[in-house]
């Protein structure tokens, strides 16, 4: 992953300019794996975010 790509999303999201699907795939992550480094850093993660996340995991590992 790489780290300006990163960066860039945690602050583009933070600042709500991308969604949560938006910034994970700007940062080539998983939305639930986004939602981890959101977490991480304290960046707010709305609940509706964090459930579609989480919820969009739970589904394509019951695959």
């Amino acid at each position: 992953m790489a780290k300006k790509g990163l960066t860039s999303a945690l602050t583009l999201y933070g600042a709500r300019t991308l969604t949560l699907s938006q910034a994970a795939t700007r940062a080539g992550l998983s939305e639930a794996e986004f939602v981890d480094q959101l977490e991480r850093r304290g960046i707010d993660v709305t609940e509706s975010d964090r459930a579609a996340a989480l919820g969009a995991e739970s589904t394509a590992r019951a695959d």
